[in-house]
């Protein structure tokens, strides 16, 4: 328990944080997850508006604060190369 007011607060910020930042990430997860059932399916088109909204989310996220800014660059530009490995033509 907290001993003072200002320990509250913070305890209840924290909680409404962690609230906010898992729903965010579930989010992203279940975005990615889509997109990448539809690289599998071999809908390359879908899969490109799909990447503009993980990218678009995964911004927000990274200038929120939920993720770092690093990481958000690292996962749209290994997400970017799967589209286009997918889109080029597989060498027999």
């Amino acid at each position: 328990m907290p001993n003072t007011k200002s320990a509250e607060r913070r305890m209840r910020n924290s909680a409404r944080k962690l609230s906010h930042n898992r729903a965010v990430k579930s989010r992203l997860r279940t975005l990615e997850r889509g997109y990448l059932e539809l690289l599998a399916n071999g809908k390359k088109e879908d899969a490109g508006k799909a990447f503009q909204k993980m990218t678009s989310a995964i911004d927000k996220a990274a200038k929120t604060g939920v993720m770092h800014r690093a990481a958000a660059n690292r996962k749209k530009s290994r997400l970017a190369l799967r589209l286009v490995r997918a889109a080029q033509p597989q060498a027999a």
